[in-house]
């Protein structure tokens, strides 16, 4: 039985993906107009099509696939020396996956650093107060930088000299790299705009390679003060190489992620009020007189950890994945042969209207316990599935409800009139024109 799709296009789908405004929003058209297995046509694969699955019942067949296919993330290449860490073989990425879970999935890490996650998310809100009621804000720019701040806090520890030209040579060569992907238009000529991205590589890697060194000569810095990541590297022997990868890794990810899920939740509240109130009252019950949530307050912030995750359901930070089939498998009565790129859609998942009724409503009580228990383990993968799901998201939960505990403690967030946010694919699901809002002190009840 063949798989149901779209007709093949002469241009290989180029047309079909752009005039639907992304493959996050074709795979939405797709899946609404053909099921929830569809065949479409991606561009440049070497087959020319590839399997999106909408379906949670169905992707369960996929889930312990350990393969990713290595065309869709060569683009990542040039960032590592010792191979793309996004795609490394399974037997390889197996224990290296381990080891990152051993620090990222731990309370005792996330607590430690927890300090210095609340001094940074304090300085942006110190810095909105100076504009509130007078300038919008940019979410997402302002918020992405945060995220960034953070990880480089995590990942480096406080042996770092100048940690805001890590943050600009991170974003310099994300930029660039970004930039060619999307086609995005960018000042300065193609050779200028590498060799910064060169230089600024450059600096990173020669960055790490100082806290690996201060690692392995001991010193005298109290474990609150370095990084549980590169410790940890250090500890399991790997290369020096190796562990500069891997802190790149880290960062790319947490990068966009946590500030775009942050920002989407801002966005929502901002329009819808009712829930927003809430939020605020909750954090009143908690926090009491504090401008900031202890590490252990936030299991007790269970109105906002509902709307952070409908938030990411409604807007996932990234909007698909995609595996390689590394032998053949039945999905849904149709034969998948082994090397199928099969696609997880997680938006179009998140919005299949057999698993969340009305599901472009925004309900957090989608997330009480109850109805958590009543749904499909993969119905909601704002992180992923299976073996490549992301090691980070126990830190990405925490350092985001912190964010929006301190911001929402002291503000109020509207929505600009007139301003429109339309969702985009740049490798997370960001904003156009970003979100832009008026924030306001809010006088705590």
């Amino acid at each position: 039985m063949d798989i149901p799709g779209p007709a093949p296009q002469e241009d290989g789908g180029l047309g079909a993906i752009a005039a639907a405004g992304g493959l996050h929003t074709y795979q939405l058209r797709l899946h609404a107009e053909y099921g929830p297995v569809v065949r479409f046509q991606l561009p440049g694969a070497e087959t020319g099509t590839a399997v999106s699955v909408s379906d949670p019942v169905l992707l369960e067949a996929t889930a312990r696939t350990d393969k990713r296919p290595e065309r869709l993330f060569a683009f990542l290449a040039p960032l590592f020396e010792t191979g793309n860490l996004q795609v490394m073989p399974a037997g390889e990425h197996g224990p290296w996956r381990r080891l990152l879970l051993s620090v990222l999935a731990g309370r005792p890490s996330h607590e430690r650093h927890f300090a210095q996650f609340t001094a940074l998310a304090t300085a942006l809100a110190d810095r909105w107060a100076e504009r509130a009621g007078r300038e919008p804000v940019e979410l997402q720019k302002d918020l992405t930088a945060l995220s960034l701040r953070m990880i480089c806090a995590y990942a480096l520890g406080g042996e770092v000299a100048d940690p805001d030209g890590v943050v600009t040579s991170f974003e310099d060569v994300l930029t660039e790299h970004l930039g060619r992907l999307y086609h995005l238009p960018a000042a300065g000529s193609e050779e200028e705009r590498a060799e910064r991205a060169r230089q600024a590589l450059a600096h990173l890697r020669t960055t790490v390679d100082r806290v690996v060194a201060a690692h392995r000569s001991g010193g005298h810095r109290p474990r609150a003060d370095r990084s549980d990541l590169i410790g940890a590297l250090v500890e399991a022997g790997e290369r020096p190489a190796r562990i500069r990868d891997t802190v790149m890794v880290a960062m790319l990810a947490a990068h966009h992620t946590t500030g775009v899920a942050v920002s989407w939740t801002l966005h929502l509240l901002g329009r819808h009020p009712e829930a927003a109130g809430r939020v605020a009252d909750e954090l009143d019950r908690v926090l009491g007189g504090r401008a900031a949530p202890a590490y252990a307050d936030l299991r007790r912030l269970t109105y906002l950890t509902m709307v952070l995750k409908e938030t990411m359901r409604l807007y996932p930070p990234g909007p698909y994945g995609a595996r390689e089939m590394t032998g053949p498998l039945v999905l849904g009565g149709y034969d998948i042969p082994a090397g199928t790129t099969v696609f997880y859609p997680f938006w179009a998942v998140h919005m299949n209207p057999d698993h969340w009724p009305e599901p472009e409503r925004f309900r957090p009580e989608r997330f009480t316990p109850e109805e958590e228990a009543g749904r499909h383990r993969l119905a909601y993968v704002p992180f992923g599935i299976g073996p490549r799901s992301c090691e980070g998201a126990g830190l990405a939960m925490v350092t985001a409800e912190l964010v929006l505990a301190v911001l929402l403690k002291r503000f109020r967030f509207r929505p600009v009139p007139g301003h429109e946010v339309t969702p985009v694919e740049r490798f997370v699901l960001w904003a156009a024109d970003d979100i832009r809002m008026t924030v306001t002190p809010r006088t705590p009840g």
